[in-house]
């Protein structure tokens, strides 16, 4: 069935949960897990003129801390014992749900499963939803996880 599971990762909270259902995923199918993360250079690239040195300090501490969020969740994915490798893109261009697509056809994944904010209304219309590009464009099946609602607090004064 499925044997290479492309997984976009940001280190957000959602992101760790699509990977953590990856991770059983691999696990129980016996497939391997290929950890994407897009360095976003386009912010950089607009504000370089005034900015100049400042940007390349800034475009080194992104790509620092893409390495990180990789490198945490290879150690996630290695302990539940399931193949892993890595790959970090830098982006002047594109969204990353072109960057998603594009990786699943080089690659090739059979599955990709990406976290999903699950935004509605406004917020979706004026963030966008790469979750939802992937799956459009998607050479692949695509597994969205949304993060379950937070349960609220029982009333302790009752």
């Amino acid at each position: 069935m499925y044997k290479h599971i492309l997984v976009p990762v940001d280190g957000s909270p959602t992101s760790n949960a699509g990977l953590a259902e990856a991770v059983k995923l691999a696990k129980g199918l016996g497939a391997r897990i290929r950890l994407l993360h897009v360095v976003d250079e386009m912010p950089m690239a607009v504000s370089a003129e005034g900015f100049g040195g400042m940007s390349i300090d800034l475009l080194g501490l992104l790509r620092e801390a893409g390495e990180q969020v990789l490198s945490q969740a290879k150690s996630q994915v290695e302990a539940a014992g399931v193949p892993v490798d890595v790959v970090l893109v830098d982006s002047l261009s594109g969204r990353l749900s072109d960057h998603v697509t594009a990786q699943a056809r080089s690659w090739p994944a059979d599955l990709i499963v990406i976290g999903t904010h699950g935004r509605r209304g406004i917020g979706r219309m004026v963030l966008g939803s790469d979750a939802e590009q992937v799956l459009r464009h998607a050479p692949v099946p695509v597994l969205l996880f949304r993060m379950p609602a937070a349960t609220p607090e029982p009333d302790s004064a009752a």
